[in-house]
């Protein structure tokens, strides 16, 4: 059971919009929402390589209104924000591979979609708080190590680019037209209801699966350093950005509880399994052109600002994970 922080109280009763509501980080906010009391619509395509997944709210169907549309239809958006308190804008194209071979459509999601949002929350919803949920890949390849939000910009791949405009976008609708806005670049988020069928959210929903079906996974550059966010974690910052006004206006790393290898992080992954194997391997070569190495954040600017730390342990966001595939694996596949 999820500790909730007393802080939260606050959100009970309040008119609250997620996009992409239906996919894994999503869900397991507007779950985390009903149980506060809000009132919460969810947003979601349902484009199948997007994450969305009508069994992440099997249990809360009816406590939650569901509109299935895509946010870059600009006339459902209107409908869609009016008279809402807070928006989470969750939506978004995860996978950068993807964004590799198909740059367009990664733009039209991720960039032009976020600035339609925007206009039309200025014109319809004015007095809404907005966080977006932005990524720890638009720094690219680290300059050092712990990454805080003064390291330069610099992403490798389209997805990067366009998440990093989307971003700025929130931030200077914030500056100019005070639209109260920030953004949470987030870390390798993972949990239940996390994409396991293939690699578009992170690879550790591949290891996941995998040893959940008995069989071995691969560990690409297994001494590249990581770190990792339990989704629980990533929804109390969100939830703790919204109620903070001292967050609007700014960008924040929100990081995990500790920074691992991914070898390590693998024998942790069987570890919480009791059971599995793996094997090493470089880079494929599409891969590796857009590859970060080693990565973890200072996120101790948001800690201050907001009051967050991460409440869940690794081990113990792995067992979770692991229980939660045993028991749901076929509805993910």
């Amino acid at each position: 059971m999820t500790i909730l922080d007393p802080r939260f109280a606050a959100l009970a009763g309040r008119k609250v919009l997620v996009t992409g509501g239906i996919g894994f980080i999503g869900s397991n906010l507007a779950r985390r929402l009903v149980t506060i009391g809000a009132d919460v619509i969810l947003v979601d395509s349902l484009i199948p390589e997007y994450g969305g997944n009508l069994y992440n709210i099997a249990d809360i169907r009816g406590q939650v209104t569901v509109n299935i549309s895509d946010i870059r239809d600009v006339y459902s958006l209107r409908h869609l924000v009016r008279d809402r308190e807070l928006i989470f804008n969750l939506a978004g194209q995860t996978s950068h591979l993807d964004s590799m071979n198909d740059p367009v459509t990664d733009l039209e999601i991720n960039c032009r979609s976020q600035l339609t949002l925007l206009e039309t929350c200025r014109h319809h919803a004015p007095k809404a708080k907005i966080v977006f949920a932005s990524t720890r890949q638009i720094y690219g390849a680290p300059d050092y190590l712990p990454v805080d939000e003064k390291h330069l910009l610099r992403p490798v791949d389209v997805n990067g680019i366009n998440k990093m405009a989307g971003e700025w976008y929130h931030i200077l609708y914030n500056n100019v037209y005070a639209l109260k806005a920030t953004a949470l670049r987030l870390t390798n988020t993972y949990g239940p209801g996390m994409r396991v069928k293939d690699a578009r959210q992170t690879f550790l929903g591949i290891w996941l699966r995998l040893v959940c079906e008995n069989k071995p996974f691969e560990v690409w550059g297994g001494q590249q350093l990581r770190d990792f966010s339990y989704v629980d974690d990533t929804v109390d910052a969100m939830l703790l950005a919204a109620l903070t006004p001292a967050c609007d206006g700014h960008a924040f790393n929100i990081g995990g509880d500790r920074r691992i290898s991914l070898k390590d992080l693998a024998e942790l992954v069987i570890k919480a399994a009791g059971s599995g194997q793996y094997g090493e391997r470089q880079f494929p070569a599409e891969r590796k052109r857009i590859d970060i190495g080693d990565y973890y954040a200072d996120d101790s600017f948001f800690r201050k600002t907001a009051g967050w730390s991460p409440r869940v342990p690794l081990e113990d966001g792995l067992k979770r994970s692991v229980a939660f595939y045993r028991e749901h694996l076929s509805r993910y596949l």
